[in-house]
């Protein structure tokens, strides 16, 4: 008997982070009434993510029927929390041990490695561990073997992309006071590397005047009901109210009906949203506290949101063209063989405004356009390809929306395809060990190009 409630407790993602939570709490000896109230609202957190999936699910299975019967292709729309809803079912336990010992490695190789970042964007940790949970059962890993390697690799990622960005983050800021730990790094790494490639001599977005009218693109449960009723209504007029009335919507106009659909898309994100921020509050501030004892001096490694300040001209000009770059490779990808990725709002806004800022610090105008178009191709190509690595999760109608996801997926997913589980798990460690000497020694020579390009501009 008791072994069965063992069982049952170990194999239930939401009981399990919230023991996890539990622990945290007393360690930090808060009182009984914090330690209460933050193990059942980390457990609610998790209940409300999966309530979340049940919404978002609906919307997307009409969306899906009403694309295929327009323009007889299926069109997939990436979002985050969608796919890692989805996903809970089957890898809840598995995403929940590699999000939570993959910190602990992330403040091991922040105390015995020269990169002291603590990756504190929670949602976007676990919404690796739930790649990584998932590429690897592809592969045949399962039980410790799985929880060890993933977390090794969440760890190593969680240091070593803030590191790698960092050069650029700085030339942003002026300082080293926090790191960019957001899951976009590949995007905004090749934004600025292509504005610093077409920028030269080029003004800064600042210079520049936005009408402060579209600020209410910032909020999400806007940005995203707005997205997906221009979508469903301009899908609904190709695909016709015959199909709709008939087939979907029970006889309700098919108009009314997109609109209600598209709104039960944003509510379900948005409740998505409210169960991760309520699962994460709890977890993040624990290992932030528990960081801060171990890795003294180390720098936080923040939402990308966190640049937006610096550059808030670049931040529109960015979210405008990486969103006009996924509306090009909508067309062009179906010309390839791939699955059309419907372009979103919101992964083009967070991270196509980002690119924008960190084009516009190494190209000015010219790097803030070109260098966001590059990260919008990117975010609508690699989604793409990683969908057949997902495995069944790549026909759920959604996918991963960030760079960083795709590639890893995609390194991750070949690697499958060539090694066994036993002899990867060496590679991955091997791999990662390699990783911090490139990743270091290519630091140090983009800082010693920045003094250089600082004392030139001085002179």
């Amino acid at each position: 008997m008791v072994d069965l409630i063992m069982r049952d407790i170990l194999g239930t993602p939401a009981i399990l982070v919230g023991l996890f939570a539990l622990i945290g709490l007393l360690l930090q000896k808060k009182d009984i009434a914090n330690v209460i109230s933050g193990t059942l609202k980390t457990i609610m957190g998790f209940v409300i993510l999966g309530a979340g999936a049940g919404v978002l699910v609906a919307s997307l299975n009409n969306f899906s029927s009403m694309f295929d019967h327009a323009f007889e292709i299926q069109g997939i729309i990436p979002n985050n929390e969608a796919i890692v809803a989805l996903a809970q079912d089957a890898f809840g336990a598995e995403t929940a041990m590699i999000m939570l010992f993959g910190m602990v490695v992330n403040i091991i190789l922040a105390r015995i490695t020269p990169f002291r970042y603590i990756f504190l964007t929670g949602h976007h940790t676990m919404f690796m561990a739930c790649l990584i949970a998932v590429i690897l059962s592809t592969g045949g890993f399962t039980g410790a073997t799985m929880i060890i390697t993933g977390s090794i690799i969440l760890g190593a990622l969680m240091v070593l992309l803030p590191a790698l960005l960092q050069p650029y983050t700085r030339k942003i800021t002026g300082s080293d006071d926090f790191a960019i730990g957001h899951f976009g790094t590949f995007g905004y790494l090749i934004a600025a590397v292509v504005g610093k490639a077409v920028g030269k001599n080029s003004k800064s977005t600042e210079e520049i005047k936005v009408p402060k009218s579209l600020n209410f693109l910032r909020d999400t449960s806007v940005s995203v009901s707005l997205t997906m009723a221009l979508l469903f209504f301009v899908v609904a007029l190709f695909t016709g109210p015959s199909f709709i009335e008939s087939e979907l919507s029970g006889g309700t106009n098919f108009l009314v009906f997109s609109f209600m659909q598209a709104l039960t898309f944003a509510a379900g994100v948005y409740i998505i949203l409210a169960g991760v921020r309520m699962l994460l509050s709890e977890i993040v501030p624990a290992f932030k506290g528990i960081a801060d004892k171990i890795v003294p001096n180390a720098t936080p490694a923040l939402d990308c949101p966190a640049v937006f300040p610096f550059a808030n001209n670049a931040v529109i000009i960015g979210f405008f063209f990486s969103f006009v770059a996924g509306l090009i490779s909508m067309f062009l990808l179906p010309l390839m063989g791939l699955k059309v990725i419907v372009p979103g709002l919101v992964p083009h806004f967070f991270t196509g405004a980002a690119a924008g800022v960190f084009g516009n610090a190494t190209g000015g105008r010219k790097g803030a356009v070109f260098g966001s178009m590059a990260n919008g191709l990117m975010i609508s190509f690699l989604p793409a390809l990683l969908l057949p690595v997902l495995g069944s999760l790549g026909f759920q109608g959604t996918t991963f929306g960030d760079s960083d996801f795709a590639v890893v997926g995609l390194i991750l997913g070949g690697l499958m395809e060539v090694l066994s589980s036993n002899i990867l798990f060496l590679v991955i460690v091997a791999i990662v060990l390699a990783a911090i000497f490139v990743v270091a020694s290519m630091i140090k020579r983009a800082s010693g190009q920045n003094d250089q390009e600082g004392k030139q501009e001085a002179m």
